[in-house]
């Protein structure tokens, strides 16, 4: 949500909810995608889907839905079944728990949402299959910093699992990646963001402009750290570049050297008690910034949103070194078929037509498709969002509750501001074994 990430009240009044033993829940210049000419070399791109549903009347059908409940919602299940009669079963995972269950149990789920990070694991299992863009209405409208990493026609940063690194396959049943776009892609993204450390400034009262600020041993006993370790590493990468304790060729994809001296100095900081906690559960993150245990942690931009409402100040800050990204979207189990298969795709493409997409940008995310989603909101909203521009009037939350008041602006600024200052993808290194091994001695330090 990376991640991601939450089990919060949207995901436990959601339409089904399969009971787990973990949960949890990450332009207006340039907003298109690929174009019809560079798109799958000659694909056409609607391919006969033509609106909602197909599916509709024909005899009740249930889709099981596996993700980490990032775009898991309650109202999105709703609207969904009244378009198309179709019914959402929710399994809320964590991201690791995710991927082994796609891996593992590939029969247990009909659509997964997992992060583009975690391809370098899915894919050579064989377990997804490539999804037909031809089926995909708007394929080629999906936003060119997933597709070819840029903004504005500029590049992005791309260090980590950039998703245009692993955005399509060779072939529908292929394990290998394809440098250029074909008419077979890894996911289809829905969601995506730029993520950075979340500040309690009230009680800070200073300002923060670097990623050092993590590990500063002025905010000793109050600071936190996520723990799922492909992301967190790469948090802990971001304070100790930015702080001159480290230089990394790749923050995403870290030698065993760099990984040894990552670990190093996060242990040193740890038995100085620097640490109040490392966290892996949405509610757990919100929980120590509203309470003001801590000041100062990893975050994802929907805690950020749900300690506001909760009437305590909290900022999404942006960082003078750039932010780190992510990107989830829809996968496929190569199993899937018949009518269950027709309705996946049925999802995607109700997913990527706006009401989805402009519902979860209210959370601070970003939709696949902007301009589709630009139409299911105010002006005022895709200003705030989108434009970075001061609220002409107050800003609400997706479930009605006031987030910020007339003349409020973003955190970051405007999507091409923040899109355009990514300094690292979430990743899954090559030393991965190796760097969890690592990070899961830190966490028993």
């Amino acid at each position: 949500m990376s991640e991601k990430k939450t089990t919060d009240a949207r995901v436990e009044t959601a339409a089904t909810v399969v009971p787990e033993t973990a949960a949890q829940a990450p332009e207006a210049a340039a907003p298109g995608g690929l174009s019809r000419r560079t798109f799958l070399k000659g694909a056409v791109a609607v391919a006969g889907i033509t609106g909602f549903p197909y599916v509709h009347a024909q005899e009740k059908i249930t889709l099981r839905y596996l993700g980490t409940a990032v775009n898991q919602s309650a109202d999105i299940a709703k609207k969904f079944k009244e378009d198309t009669g179709i019914e959402l079963q929710y399994i809320p995972l964590t991201t690791d728990d995710v991927t082994k269950r796609i891996i593992t149990q590939p029969n247990s789920f009909d659509i997964a949402d997992t992060e583009y990070f975690s391809l370098k694991k899915l894919i050579p299992s064989g377990t997804l299959v490539g999804l037909d863009a031809k089926k995909i209405k708007y394929a080629d409208k999906i936003t060119p910093v997933l597709t070819r990493g840029e903004i504005g026609g500029k590049k992005i940063g791309d260090q980590g699992t950039a998703p245009k690194k692993v955005m399509f396959l060779t072939g529908e049943h292929s394990t290998q990646f394809s440098a250029s776009p074909t008419e077979w892609m890894t996911l289809i993204p829905t969601t995506y963001n730029a993520d950075t450390l979340g500040i309690r400034p009230d009680l800070i009262k200073r300002p923060v402009s670097t990623w050092a600020d993590l590990l500063n041993p002025e905010f000793k006993g109050k600071a936190a750290l996520l723990n799922i370790p492909s992301i967190g590493i790469m948090d802990a990468a971001m304070a100790l570049e930015a702080s001159g304790k480290m230089k990394y060729g790749d923050k995403g994809n870290m030698t065993k050297q760099e990984i040894d001296g990552t670990i190093a100095a996060l242990i040193e900081a740890k038995r100085a008690g620097q640490f109040r906690a490392f966290w892996r559960d949405f509610n757990e993150s919100v929980n120590l910034m509203a309470s003001g245990e801590v000041v100062i942690q990893s975050m994802w931009s929907p805690a950020v949103t749900k300690v506001r409402t909760m009437g305590v100040a909290c900022t999404f800050q942006p960082l003078k070194e750039g932010y780190r990204a992510w990107a989830s979207g829809f996968g496929l189990p190569r199993t899937l078929q018949g009518r269950k298969r027709d309705a996946a795709y049925e999802f995607i493409n109700w997913f990527l037509d706006g009401w989805a997409g402009a519902y979860l940008m209210r959370q601070g995310y970003y939709s696949a498709v902007l301009e589709t989603a630009r139409p299911k909101m105010q002006a005022y909203e895709w200003d705030y969002w989108i434009e970075g521009k001061p609220a002409a009037q107050e800003i609400k939350a997706p479930d009605g509750q006031a987030l910020e008041k007339a003349g409020a602006t973003r955190d970051g600024g405007s999507y091409q501001t923040r899109m355009g200052a990514i300094a690292c993808w979430n990743a899954v290194m090559d030393e991965n074994i190796y760097m969890v091994q690592k990070w899961n001695e830190f966490i028993a330090a």
